[in-house]
């Protein structure tokens, strides 16, 4: 190691040597710091979690597609059925726990009384979960 002196002589010839105490302190001040800090990031509570039993899922809801044509024509999942025949259906429909979901497509020629019938007919079984379903427009 190197130590200036007092020395006149040697005072102006510069130091060859690095003084390695500092980097040696500031090297293990660091150390210490990971040694303190390292447990505590994988530090993990221990608990003992309470034993449940599972429920079956609530079964997901049906859906019944009711489509009207240009001719006012109903159709029940396809099937003709007349206004009658869908109002019933609604009731039974209604009366299930978990109600269905009624996805209506209705031709864009047909009368607006047989969408609005159809709704009333679905509103007054109960059934409040009713969708429009629609074709979107080509992309030009």
């Amino acid at each position: 190691m190197a130590f200036a002196s007092f020395d006149n002589k040697s005072s102006g010839a510069p130091m060859a040597e690095i003084n390695m105490v500092p980097l040696i302190d500031v090297m293990l001040v660091l150390l210490v710091i990971f040694i303190v800090t390292a447990p505590l990031l994988t530090h993990a509570v221990k608990l003992e979690l309470p034993k449940a039993t599972t429920q079956v899922n609530p079964p997901q809801p049906e859906k019944v597609e009711f489509a009207i044509d240009a001719a006012g024509i109903r159709y029940w999942n396809g099937d003709p059925v007349t206004r009658e025949e869908a109002v019933r259906r609604f009731a039974a429909e209604g009366a299930k726990p978990v109600q269905p979901e009624v996805h209506l497509k209705a031709d864009q020629d047909v009368a607006y009384r047989f969408v609005a019938e159809t709704l009333a007919d679905a509103s007054k079984a109960g059934l409040t979960r009713i969708g429009f379903l629609t074709e979107p427009e080509p992309q030009r």
